[in-house]
């Protein structure tokens, strides 16, 4: 049986504790405010805990490139024409080893302001995710928090070649870093006047995060950021111990040894020695940018450091890749993988009335080896919100496929601030935009912002129907954490229903978990406008599963309370269900 369930709780920290409503395009963080470390109040932690979340991720810790002029405590300003937005893109982090000014009431406390967030954190019963950035890092990156006896990247590379192993970067010599041409009437800071801010200098240029290696990047690509080098030579190949593919089947402690004496690339060791920081700090674990533009033996030798340092460490990280899930998870010694391309796509495209709920069987059984090693999510700060036009148009449908990423899998689960309440990201930020909640700029989260409420975190201004989806989420969130059926035995009941049930049809999607001591029916109706009344089938294999005597057995659902009978007799087992649009039952089976 897999360990109980984690439940993530991403927030952009930035974005949290803003009660500025202003929402200017473009706006400056005094016209449109920021949030801080210090919002993360203990109630405010109470009540992400109480919402059933186990993990914090804290999405934008780290020192990242952005326009606000903090030179006065010894912090150089950076220029927006390698910025995207005014508040910058947390994923280009121009120091590994302090924390965003923004983020501090005080900036040159800053790092004690956010080692204190940690400390109130964990007091609170919630453990600390924050970010490592892996492929990329700012063009702006100078690492002036690096301690004695380390180096910040890039500052002892030769650039007059390409390449090199030990060097950070790629370079591209004889030639200057041009900005990008811009389209699509895009200026940097909305078109306004860059005369006071100063001007960018790269020469030569480097590769760019994503991989150009113009000297002058397109304005798609991750222009603002560098490339890192892991070893790989220009051409593909490695520089660097290929790791045998038995060590697949083999401890992180076996990995580690591995590494341990053999010369690795410089940048290898860098980061290894940043995660081993930030642990030190207090950190519980990293969710790792765009894991899968690194090679897979980096990951062995970074996270058995890490598992050495911390057995429990928390290491997930965003690959997008089916073929590579198994290779990462193995090899690469991850604990948790997003399930994007299948579980995330495919309840997507339910979710906007396109596709069949036979599909999700299907999906779950091809990665069921590897499912507790998976993470489930509806929202991200990648995604569009459940309640923007482009996604469903209404966050009452993302009801139904939550409980199935919850409750069908082993897989732990993660949501996204703002999504318990509704959050459709309507604001048009400035680089950011629509649907998305805006990662690159000042900006506020008008439904999330009803719930905080003016720093009271209690949902004072949320409407009925708001209150009423955190509800939701609280009572799916807090079961989920609690149920040992959730790790146990899984078995599809909905094709057999499709088989032998009238009105049962591909919006439902039905399936039983069990153990030893805790049996649940689960049942979810994906249509927005139709409810579906049946006669649910167990199948006579889980009757014997079971060990169900002919009788009568009381079915309460875990989310409202409704009860129903399970009527066992000679072989079949059968329940009236009517359910509704968009709702969900989790019955639990009571014995007699």
């Amino acid at each position: 049986m897999a360990k109980q369930k984690e439940v993530v709780y991403q927030v952009f920290t930035r974005l949290f504790g803003n009660s500025n409503t202003n929402n200017k395009p473009w706006g400056t963080v005094e016209e449109n405010g920021v949030g801080k470390f210090a919002d993360f109040t203990p109630k405010a932690l109470r009540e992400i805990k109480d919402l059933g979340c186990t993990y914090i991720w804290y999405t934008g810790v780290v020192h990242h490139a952005l326009i606000n002029d903090y030179s006065a405590f010894g912090i150089s300003n950076d220029s927006p024409e390698v910025v995207k937005g005014r508040a910058g893109s947390p994923y280009a982090v121009k120091d590994y080893y302090n924390v965003n000014p923004d983020l501090a009431k005080n900036p040159e406390k800053r790092l004690q302001e956010f080692v204190s967030l940690i400390k109130r954190t964990h007091k609170a019963g919630l453990k600390v995710i924050i970010d490592i950035v892996p492929n990329h890092v700012a063009r702006s990156y100078e690492g002036a928090s690096t301690p004695k006896g380390s180096r910040p990247f890039g500052a002892d590379d030769d650039t007059s070649v390409e390449y090199t192993r030990d060097n950070d970067f790629y370079y591209i010599p004889q030639h200057e870093f041009q900005v990008p041409n811009w389209r699509e009437g895009y200026q940097p800071l909305g078109g306004e006047d860059l005369a006071p801010y100063p001007d960018f200098e790269e020469n030569p240029a480097k590769w760019t995060g994503n991989g150009s290696r113009s000297a002058q990047p397109d304005f798609n690509d991750w222009y603002e950021t560098v490339k890192i080098n892991y070893g790989v030579k220009p051409d593909g190949s490695y520089d660097f111990d290929i790791l045998p593919d038995e060590f697949a089947h083999k401890s992180f402690e076996e990995h580690f040894h591995f590494w341990n004496d053999r010369s690795v690339p410089g940048a290898w060791v860098k980061f290894k020695d940043i995660a081993l920081y930030w642990l030190k700090k207090g950190v519980d674990g990293f969710r790792y940018d765009m894991a899968e533009m690194v090679p897979v033996e980096f990951w062995s030798y970074m996270n058995s450091h890490i598992k050495m340092q911390n057995p429990n460490a928390f290491l997930m990280a965003e690959v997008y890749n089916p073929h590579e899930y198994r290779n990462f998870i193995f090899k690469g010694k991850m604990d948790y993988l997003y399930d994007k391309v299948e579980m995330y796509d495919s309840l997507k495209h339910i979710m906007q009335g396109h596709g069949w709920t036979d599909h999700i069987s299907v999906v779950k059984k091809g990665t069921q080896d590897i499912e507790h090693h998976l993470l489930h999510f509806l929202e991200n700060h990648d995604e569009q919100r459940i309640a923007s036009p482009d996604f469903a148009g209404d966050a009452l449908k993302g009801k139904p496929a939550m409980v199935v990423s919850a409750t069908m899998t082993t897989a732990s689960i993660m949501i996204y601030f703002g999504q318990e309440v509704g959050e459709p990201a309507a604001e048009h930020a400035g680089f950011g935009s629509p649907t998305r909640t805006s990662i690159f700029d000042y900006i506020g989260v008008p439904h999330h912002q009803r719930w905080v409420n003016d720093k009271k975190f209690d949902g004072g201004q949320l409407s009925d129907e708001e209150t009423a989806l955190r509800e939701f989420y609280k009572r799916l969130l807090n079961f989920t954490i609690n149920s040992n059926a959730l790790t146990g035995q899984y078995q599809d009941i909905h094709f057999y229903n499709r088989d032998h049930t009238e009105y049962y049809n591909h919006h439902v999607l039905s399936y039983v978990r069990w153990s030893d001591d805790e049996k649940l029916v689960v049942v979810s109706n994906f249509h927005a406008y139709d409810w579906f009344g049946f006669h649910l089938q167990l199948p006579p294999d889980i009757i014997e599963k079971w060990n169900l005597m002919d009788g009568e057995y009381l079915l309460e659902d875990m989310l409202y309370g409704h009860k129903e009978t399970l009527f066992v007799n000679e072989g079949s087992a059968k329940v009236r269900v009517d359910v509704h649009p968009l709702e969900s039952f989790i019955f639990k089976l009571h014995t007699k």
